[in-house]
């Protein structure tokens, strides 16, 4: 997981982390991105460059249809964790108005 010093440093960079619910929104997230493969360290790392990925996004509605796409690319599961974990402003994109 994340030390103190970088979940400080997170939520000085994203403060309104802090007003998501831990049990609706940062948990289920932090549990489907190890479910993707990724271990602590890279969800700490996604986290820690792209904070708004555990409140903005809906798992549902954004997240999940990401990962789904990046599949139909033909990447594995190993693939898209070290995607995301490289790139994770990716998941911030609108597949339909930016990558289709």
């Amino acid at each position: 997981g994340m030390d103190d010093s970088q979940v400080a440093k997170t939520i000085v960079k994203f403060p309104q982390l802090v007003g998501y619910s831990l049990e609706e929104s940062l948990k289920p997230k932090v549990q489907w991105l190890k479910e993707l493969g990724m271990d602590d360290s890279q969800v700490a790392k996604t986290i820690m460059k792209f904070p708004n990925l555990m409140g903005s996004y809906g798992l549902e509605k954004n997240l999940k249809p990401m990962v789904q796409w990046l599949k139909e690319l033909g990447m594995d599961d190993s693939q898209v964790a070290k995607t995301i974990t490289k790139f994770p402003n990716l998941m911030g994109c609108s597949l339909e108005e930016n990558l289709k």
